[in-house]
């Protein structure tokens, strides 16, 4: 007998053989106990999560000959021909390869004949998401109001692309990827059936590879088993996916902890012996830098899933928390700019020595110099205060101007009373600041044009001209009388 591959050897032939998918399972099981059974149903999810896998399930509990039940009896005729793929009233459908609007109207001609050993008619349509939008259509009418022995189970890893009237005419499942813990839980369950020697690392390295896939799982560790000759090693799986040694991981990370650059680039240099891929190198280290956040926050909730538990709580002593979130977020910045590097080895190495160039200063380093003078010498500060005294000078002098605007009002009040004249004269004396006034007079006096006093009063002080013509008349009209 030809060998039969894991993936298919241990597919679920129940709603018990599952492996998680609870939320789904326990939905499906009360509908079929409860005989509350829905028209279509449609399952999505990521590849080799069981979206296939629960749709035979369903069509064997359907067609049981024990009756309609969540559980199936498997020995009848009729559970054994659909887990042997040959069930004449189960019809499964790949859309991907059959996306034509005639091949979905050759399909729909059938639906309305009995079926001819079951208790249903089962159209499985995996890939739905590859029908044509005239498939769709067609499908449109048949998928509302199919005939009472006439059940549509749909299987699509892209939901989004599926129309509404799709969408709302059918159950939604959507089924979830498998974490490693579960997959390492059912391989090391497989493994120990099938009498295959294996190591936890080894299974965990495969359950990170298979990435939420269970059937990816199964298909990796028929490969590693091949490999490692009857064996599943955590070495030989390393090689067999090209991943690296957690010790070189830690390495790099203890150069970066010392800031030791050239154990750095010494480490740098044992990795390129491997050949790898610098992305991937890049990838197990924030992996790391990830468990390490996550022991400095809750030290039992680190798994030991790698066999490196220990070293990821010493480094979650020795890194403070702000170097381990400014390596993280580094790594990340990099990995993204690798492709953009001359080489994938150059780009990699300056993310460690940017790495190392903008570490954060240690708590007990000396602080750091203060910034440089920003070039302000002391004459331009000078000046910069001179402007303000000179404002403060200015201001009296806007008094005096003030002051001496109200002389000239003052003035036809003196013509009017006499009496008031001397004091607005008597006022300005304390203001004989500006000494060159009376010079200026007696050149005007002989002329009696006041234009010349005008020019000559400027020289001093602006605001003079102003103040000399309004204080000549005010002083002949004095000495008129």
């Amino acid at each position: 007998m030809s060998y039969q591959v894991l993936a298919r050897k241990w597919r679920p032939r129940s709603f018990r053989e599952m492996v998680g998918q609870t939320h789904v399972l326990k939905a499906l099981i009360n509908a079929l106990d409860n005989q509350r059974l829905h028209h279509a149903y449609l399952f999505t999810g990521t590849r080799g999560v069981g979206k296939t896998t629960i749709a035979r399930i369903l069509a064997k509990c359907l067609n049981c000959e024990t009756g309609i039940s969540s559980t199936p009896c498997g020995q009848c005729s009729v559970c054994r021909e659909i887990d042997e793929g040959r069930f004449v009233d189960l019809i499964e459908v790949d859309a991907a390869s059959r996306t034509k609007v005639e091949d979905t109207r050759e399909l729909l001609d059938n639906v309305q004949y009995a079926p001819s050993r079951g208790r249903y008619k089962v159209y499985l349509i995996d890939e739905v998401h590859m029908l044509s939008s005239h498939s769709f259509n067609a499908l449109l009418k048949t998928l509302e109001e199919p005939p009472p022995h006439v059940k549509f189970l749909l299987a699509t890893t892209d939901p989004q692309k599926l129309p509404v009237t799709i969408l709302s005419r059918c159950l939604q499942f959507s089924l979830k990827n498998m974490p490693p813990e579960r997959v390492v839980e059912h391989l090391s369950h497989v493994l120990g059936a099938e009498n295959v020697p294996f190591e936890e690392d080894a299974l965990w390295l495969l359950g990170r590879a298979a990435d939420g896939s269970m059937r990816d799982a199964m298909s990796l560790t028929d490969q590693a088993i091949a490999f490692g000759e009857g064996k599943v090693l955590a070495a030989d799986v390393r090689a067999m996916l090209g991943t690296l040694d957690h010790g070189q991981v830690y390495g790099v990370l203890h150069a970066l902890l010392e800031g030791d650059a050239r154990a750095l680039l010494d480490a740098v240099r044992h990795l390129a012996e491997q050949g790898p891929d610098w992305g991937g190198v890049l990838a197990e280290i924030l992996n790391v830098l990830h468990r390490v956040a996550i022991a400095q926050v809750l030290p039992d909730a680190v798994d030991n899933g790698q066999g490196d538990r220990d070293k990821v709580l010493a480094l979650a002593q020795a890194l403070p928390g702000e170097d381990v979130q400014f390596y993280y977020q580094m790594g990340l910045i990099g990995r993204r700019d690798l492709p953009l590097a001359p080489d994938p080895r150059s780009g990699f190495e300056m993310v460690l020595l940017r790495m190392l160039a903008f570490r954060p200063a240690d708590g007990g380093a000396p602080p750091r110099s203060p910034l440089k003078d920003l070039g302000i010498s002391t004459a331009t500060a000078d000046s910069n205060r001179n402007p303000v005294a000179g404002a403060a000078v200015a201001a009296p002098a806007a008094v005096a101007s003030a002051a001496s605007v109200p002389v000239v009002s003052t003035v036809p009040a003196a013509v009017a009373q006499p009496a008031p004249a001397p004091q607005p004269v008597a006022a300005p004396a304390p203001a004989p600041a500006p000494a060159p006034a009376p010079a200026p007079v007696a050149e005007v006096a002989p002329e009696p044009a006041p234009a010349p006093v005008v020019e000559a009063a400027p020289a001093p002080v602006e605001p003079a001209p102003q103040a000399v013509p309004v204080e000549v008349p005010a002083v002949e009209a004095q000495d008129a009388p």
